[in-house]
């Protein structure tokens, strides 16, 4: 199965998502900070880090980039309503991750999350 580390720091969006990922089918870990994820996601393997880029104690960037340093195969999909943040080249974000806006339709996000996970 599928394991996706969730961080998102809006308790409701985290749990809006957990859930709607859960019913997909997916085995969902959720945090609501980038340090807490870290400190997990170095304790055991995900398919995919899905992160908030603006959260407290350390960003979803930083939180994307020190993954891929412990797990170079770990997908990464940013769910953002600062989408041109995550896109900055010189932010030092994975440079295959993807990026998802708010506000977005769980199908949406359920959809682009498949279709990571399969390539």
């Amino acid at each position: 199965m599928n394991r996706i580390l969730l961080a998102e720091d809006d308790a409701d969006m985290r749990q809006f998502l957990t859930r709607a990922l859960k019913n997909a089918g997916f085995d969902v870990v959720a945090f609501d900070n980038g340090k807490s994820a870290y400190e997990r996601l170095r304790e055991e393997p995900f398919s995919l880090l899905l992160s908030d880029i603006v959260m407290p104690e350390m960003d979803g960037i930083e939180l994307a980039r020190r993954a891929t340093e412990l797990d170079p195969d770990l997908k990464v999909m940013f769910i953002t309503g600062f989408a041109a943040v995550a896109l900055n080249p010189d932010n030092e974000a994975p440079k295959d991750a993807s990026v998802l806006s708010k506000p977005f339709h769980l199908k949406d996000l359920v959809n682009e999350v498949e279709r990571l996970l399969a390539a």
